[in-house]
């Protein structure tokens, strides 16, 4: 329900900032979500004890901009009560600004190390097979093989091990 809500606020931004603008008005929500992170923080803005107006003071405290569509965008969410959901609208402006920019974020998921001459080949790879512009980050981790998530594509490839070798098994059985 709540991604719902925060999609008209997005195509609302979208349809009244410039591309500039919405760069900057996404930075600045990016910084508000780390604010989120913070219990007391989320506290004070669910408490029915503090006045819209309050918790409006507090959100535009922590960001220094003149930006008046983001300060404007602030009030409005504040006048809604809908200051809780500025993770999910950064979530879904980030979505949008992607799609427009034809440009998306992933992960590279594997037990090692790699290089960034290695990140960088699977960018251009991918980049080449969905024609856009991928930018993969790598994570190291249990899994054994290789996965590479684009979320925003709704794409997983993976490579496994333990899948190869049952698959291996499998034909070897099958030739007997």
């Amino acid at each position: 329900m709540s991604g719902a809500i925060a999609k008209k606020y997005v195509n609302a931004l979208m349809s009244g900032c410039n591309d500039a603008e919405l760069a900057d008005v996404y930075g600045l929500l990016t910084q508000l979500v780390e604010a989120f992170k913070i219990e007391k923080f989320n506290n004070i803005i669910l408490s029915p004890d503090v006045s819209a107006k309050a918790k409006e003071e507090l959100v535009l405290s922590l960001v220094e901009t003149k930006n008046t569509k983001f300060q404007n965008f602030i009030k409005l969410l504040s006048n809604n009560d809908r200051l809780k959901l500025i993770p999910v609208v950064a979530k879904e402006l980030k979505y949008q600004l992607s799609l427009k920019n034809n440009t998306y974020e992933g992960s590279v998921s594997t037990n090692f190390k790699m290089s960034q001459a290695q990140i960088s080949m699977l960018e251009d790879n991918f980049s080449k097979k969905f024609n856009a512009k991928i930018k993969l980050n790598a994570n190291e981790n249990s899994y054994s093989g290789i996965k590479v998530e684009l979320n925003d594509l709704g794409i997983e490839v993976s490579f496994s091990v333990e899948r190869l070798k049952a698959q291996m098994t499998e034909h070897i059985l099958k030739a007997i």
